[in-house]
């Protein structure tokens, strides 16, 4: 099985219609897509009343991603609500909860930054987190270079495998150190996360600070060549990995659905199974 969406469900304009509440964005976004990245729990996590609410409101076999809280992955910058470690996952898994009993978390994601290198004690923050997850899958995505450079390349395959975690392949602008190459290689026979964050080198290079940063670093669309060329990818991966989730994430420009759709057609996938869509005026 092969499921393809986009990061989060609220600002992606060409798929509501007009003057649509933000409250009621979801069960529309999930007329058109099977699965989705829950990218709020970056910034804080939610309250089991929103988890119930997002798995009353989408089909029985749709499937959310969701994305660690940025104190769970050292993305945090000032004061986190939590006195450690250990409260923080219990708070995490416990409003996860909700997505597990009603069969609809595809994964959790780690997205570690630019920063978090491979070096000994990173290796064991990972084993400590994995062990603290337990049995919910968990997806693993890094952000710098060396994790899959010619010395650590297989012992970073082999430790992802060894310790469970579903590789999130990445496609991504080559900046050096601060960005990881395409490695087709799934760890885990079960599930393999694709995310695509678009190849607009000089917007990644540009400074994380300011609030407009991430109108810069994800403005990119996906011509039909680059497309077929994952498309091909995902036919390879098909054979080493029952079920593949691919998600846009070149959103600034409002590129992800489009493109989203587009790759749903190269594949020809035709989804069963999802949301009534609201019908316009004519």
């Amino acid at each position: 099985m092969i499921y393809i969406g986009l990061t989060g469900w609220g600002d992606h304009d060409s798929l509501y219609p007009p003057g649509l509440a933000a409250k009621d964005k979801l069960p529309e976004y999930a007329a058109h897509f099977p699965t989705v990245e829950v990218d709020s729990y970056f910034y804080a996590i939610q309250p089991r009343a929103n988890v119930e609410k997002w798995i009353r409101e989408t089909p029985p076999s749709f499937q959310f991603i969701v994305k660690a809280y940025q104190g769970m992955t050292g993305h945090e910058r000032g004061p986190i609500p939590y006195a450690n470690k250990e409260e923080m996952f219990a708070a995490f898994l416990e409003s996860i909860a909700p997505f597990q009993e009603a069969g609809k978390l595809a994964m959790v994601l780690f997205q570690f930054p630019p920063w978090f290198d491979c070096r000994r004690e990173h290796v064991a923050y990972l084993r400590w987190v994995k062990a603290r997850m337990g049995e919910v899958p968990a997806a693993l995505e890094f952000r710098h270079q060396s994790w899959f450079s010619p010395r650590f390349y297989d012992k970073t395959l082999r430790f992802m495998e060894e310790e469970g975690w579903i590789h999130a392949i990445c496609d991504e602008p080559q900046t050096g150190e601060g960005s990881v190459p395409t490695v087709l290689h799934p760890t885990d026979r079960e599930k393999t996360l694709i995310r695509l964050h678009g190849r607009n080198v000089h917007g990644w290079n540009r400074a994380t600070a300011g609030e407009n940063w991430r109108a810069v670093r994800y403005l990119y669309r996906y011509n039909e060549r680059e497309l077929r060329e994952w498309a091909r990818h995902i036919e390879t991966l098909k054979q080493k990995t029952k079920q593949i989730y691919v998600l846009f994430n070149n959103n600034s420009g409002g590129d992800a659905a489009d493109n989203a759709k587009q790759l749903i057609d190269l594949l020809g996938i035709e989804y069963t199974g999802l949301a009534p869509r609201q019908l316009g005026l004519f």
